[in-house]
């Protein structure tokens, strides 16, 4: 693809080892880190926000407490203030915003009907902006970069657009993408959803039985392609599993390939049987064509993501236009204070909901920042390099991976300048109280380090910090304006400065519109409503604090129940992790098994060699700073532990395990980062079983007195 101008080549890696950044200050949760100046303060959106909100609406709310409170309980205000405080192109149509009544208390869930009048495009929205200043930068591990302009974007989207048209592609039909995270994939997507098409992609990392996993679910009219991909200095072809996906495909009518790694591509592909090929270049061929949109109902579907596959089949979940464009307007708008002066980067591939999050940064204006390849190639602080060269406003990642800046000791602020980065974000797991200690001795004492949850279910964030409100270590700020989160207990009532169940008990702009092949509902009941009736079970277990802050604690179903007494996988974790010869850890809790269980600790160590030294300093560790009760049964070494491509840990497929599942019917080895750290444990649980069931039959074990 020609960009409209160059770059500089690969950023220099930022940081080198120094092992005193590593751990050389020990925070507790809570501890203040951050205070926003009083000029950020008053250049906030959301400062702003509640200044419009004043003098527009008559709604004068004294501090962002307040102003959660309101947007949870007026929904319909809330959200018809978010479409006109942020001027969304469209028709609003006539009637209420939330069709079965302004409070959450005469809302529906599932089946809340939102703005059922109106008519809207996400493409339109997202590519208001004109002129040559950069849309969007892409930068690959091997250094080559694009530049697009806004108006260059735009001729490219009504480009693709046209070559779908002619296609046969109309509104409501599927487009998928199997494409690393670039600039194709950005015009893919708005060419997609300007004439009202669905789209989906999925990064090529996966292999042909996970695409089709995913793909076949939803019948693509057309699937766009590349060639390959790199990945820590290698390429990887895919072209032979884009033929094996396509076999499974029967509806499909053109395979687009983007020649990314070789000239060749197309030769090889016509080599793979593809049907209806055409090349990347042919389906842009309308050189004049003029950009179009379709503007569509509120609730017609936008994009189709899927769950991870870690815990069942993966769901394909629908996304509406209307809803994904408020949602994410508001998150990024006022919770990440994003707009036209900032360039936005999040460090993800298309298969993740962040990369939905990421392009969103157009809704805004901000120019976004892709990058294709590694995190940590060809060193670990690559990406803040990337921020230095690119001036990067806004640098959002995994918290895996400012751990693992943290545990090699890199102190990026003394080989980058990051004067001009504001916000870092972090997502995918919990973020621990060190690691954001880490962030503001290491990286900078001036940005906001806004940790973030939600989830691809509802393509967003729950809980969200303001760029108003302090950072505490280990604690995400509030919870997100207009999400309802809650904390419940087993028989559903809300609880405060106690771990309990993440819930939302009010309906949201951007919860599923149904989940794909799912004609009655039921599957998407059970996986969100089936617990608590007309309440969204989300599946994490967090403690919200008496002044409104949020600590994840991690999945519910992976909950430590010792004795009645309950606590999230976190809270251990963050006592063990600060041991300087823990590298890692994961824990399983089988006590609700037949019979009864134990709680085991799985731990990844800096130098291996498990220690009974080091296993007794760690129980009693546990014991003084967490409970007696969550003292483990017994701890076990592993070479690392295995995590999701977004860096979350896999407690509950390793439960699974203990209970006797087997490997295939836990989970996809695609959606698993490290396969062989899974396997490895996998051998490791069976050992653990057979020792619990020993137990269970009363046979003498050799477990430390606690």
């Amino acid at each position: 693809m020609a960009a409209d101008g160059t770059a500089p080549q690969r950023p220099a890696p930022a940081g080198a080892e120094h092992p005193a950044a590593a751990g050389s200050t020990q925070v507790r949760p809570g501890t203040p880190l951050w205070e926003p100046s009083a000029r950020r303060i008053e250049q906030a959106a959301v400062t702003n926000y509640r200044g419009w909100l004043a003098a527009e609406r008559g709604v004068d709310l004294g501090d962002e407490a307040a102003l959660w409170e309101w947007s949870v309980t007026e929904l319909g205000p809330f959200w018809e203030s978010i479409w006109d405080f942020c001027a969304v192109e469209g028709e609003r149509g006539d009637g209420p915003a939330l069709a079965d009544g302004p409070a959450f208390t005469d809302a529906k869930m599932p089946g809340a009907v939102w703005f059922p009048g109106a008519r809207v495009n996400y493409a339109e929205n997202a590519l208001t902006r004109r002129g040559a200043a950069p849309a969007v930068i892409a930068v690959r591990e091997d250094g080559a970069t694009a530049v697009v302009s806004w108006d260059e974007l735009r001729r490219q989207v009504a480009r693709a657009a046209a070559g779908l048209r002619a296609l046969g592609v109309t509104e409501g039909d599927r487009v998928c993408g199997v494409l690393p995270n670039t600039v194709y994939a950005t015009v893919a997507m708005l060419a997609a959803a300007s004439i009202g098409a669905v789209w989906s992609s999925c990064s090529p990392e996966l292999g042909a039985t996970a695409l089709a996993a995913r793909f076949t679910q939803i019948a693509p009219k057309v699937l766009i392609g590349v060639d390959g991909y790199t990945y820590r200095g290698q390429g990887y072809d895919t072209i032979a599993a884009l033929g094996t996906l396509a076999a499974d495909l029967p509806g499909l009518v053109a395979t687009v390939i983007v020649p990314y790694l070789a000239p060749d591509a197309f030769a090889r592909a016509r080599g793979a049987g593809l049907p209806g090929l055409l090349t990347w270049d042919e389906l842009m061929a309308a050189e004049s064509a003029e950009l179009e949109f379709t503007r569509v109902a509120f609730d017609a579907p936008l994009w189709i993501l899927y769950s991870s596959g870690t815990t069942g089949p993966p769901k394909a979940i629908v996304h509406g236009h209307g809803g994904i464009l408020l949602e994410h307007l508001k998150a990024l708008a006022l919770h990440l204070d994003l707009g036209p002066d900032d360039r936005y980067c999040w460090f993800t591939t298309t298969g993740w909901m962040m990369w939905n999050y990421l392009v969103s940064g157009l809704l805004v204006g901000a120019t976004i920042v892709l990058y294709d390849g590694a995190a940590g190639y060809p060193a670990l602080g690559t990406l803040f390099g990337l921020a230095e060269a690119l001036e990067v406003t806004c640098l959002g990642t995994s918290a895996a991976y400012l751990q693992s800046c943290r545990d090699a000791g890199l102190v990026p602020r003394e080989h980058a300048d990051l004067s001009l980065l504001r916000t870092i974000g972090s997502t995918g797991s919990p973020l621990s109280a060190a690691v954001y200690a880490w962030v503001y001795e290491a990286v900078s004492p001036q940005v906001m380090l806004s940790s973030i949850s939600g989830g691809t279910d509802v393509c967003t964030a729950l809980v969200a910090g303001l760029p108003t409100m302090p950072v505490r270590a280990g604690e995400i700020g509030s919870r997100a304006l207009g999400c309802a989160v809650a904390a419940f207990d087993a028989d559903g009532k809300e609880v405060v400065d106690e771990v309990g169940e993440l819930v939302v008990t009010a309906p949201m702009p951007s919860m599923p519109l149904r989940l794909w092949g799912d004609p009655d509902g039921s599957r998407l009941h059970d996986s969100y409503y089936a617990t608590y009736p007309g309440v969204w079970r989300h599946g994490d277990w967090v403690r919200i604090t008496s002044d409104g802050a949020v600590v994840v604690e991690g999945r519910s179903d992976a909950t430590l129940n010792r004795g009645g007494i309950r606590i999230g996988t976190g809270e251990l974790y963050s006592v063990v992790e600060q041991f300087a010869e823990v590298t890692d850890s994961l824990a399983v809790d089988t006590s609700d098994a037949p019979g009864g269980g134990e709680l085991l600790l799985f731990v990844a160590l800096a130098e291996p060699g498990l220690t009974a030294e080091l296993a007794q300093r760690i129980r009693q560790t546990v014991r003084t700073e967490l409970s007696p009760r969550h003292v483990p049964d017994r701890i076990l070494e592993i070479a690392a532990v295995p995590r999701t491509h977004t860096g979350k840990k896999l407690e509950v497929p390793v439960k699974r395990l203990l209970a006797g599942a087997a490997l295939a019917d836990v989970v996809s080895l695609d959606a698993v980062a490290n396969p062989q750290a899974l396997l490895a444990i996998a051998a490791t649980a069976e050992q653990a079983r057979a020792a619990t069931a020993e137990q269970a039959a009363g046979a003498p074990i050799t477990t430390p007195d606690d």
